[in-house]
């Protein structure tokens, strides 16, 4: 990604800050993690690694538009994507969590990966979101591989 591009995603993302200085400041150093307010420019829908990183390879088709911005925490095994904001969202299944309005969300800088935390599709800055009609067919589809993948891998 061009500098640019990296400024823009700062700038994209920071502006959900409270305080989108400090914001930056905390990037920069110590643990360089922010913690930011969903529900206002974006929502996050969490999900277990394995059926979020299978859902991701689907999205990246070239009959899609590019997937929007993609955290993974490795810690927590948890993949989330981010989405446009929906007070009335009704996300159901087993190991979905969503973030809205009221709840925080962890994030490195869009430049660099933080200890646990690695964007697997940084913000561009755009305000590029993931559909979530295109979001749900893919997470179906994923969920319906591993159904039928788990009992051959003794899962």
């Amino acid at each position: 990604m061009s500098d640019l591009v990296w400024t823009r995603g700062v700038e994209w993302l920071a502006a959900a800050a409270s305080d989108p200085r400090a914001c930056k400041r905390d990037w920069d150093r110590g643990e360089g993690i922010a913690l930011l307010e969903a529900g206002r420019f974006w929502d996050v829908l969490s999900v277990p690694d394995q059926l979020g990183l299978l859902t991701l390879d689907l999205l990246w088709r070239p009959t899609l538009p590019v997937p929007g911005p993609t955290l993974v925490d490795t810690a927590a095994h948890r993949v989330g994507f981010f989405l446009p904001p929906d007070p009335d969202s009704k996300w159901i299944g087993a190991g979905l969590r969503h973030a809205g309005e009221g709840s925080w969300v962890a994030v490195p800088p869009p430049y660099r990966s933080t200890r646990f935390l690695e964007w697997l599709i940084p913000p561009d800055g755009t305000g590029e979101l993931h559909s979530p009609t295109t979001l749900e067919l893919a997470l179906r589809q994923a969920n319906g591989s591993l159904s039928v993948l788990a009992p051959l891998c003794g899962g």
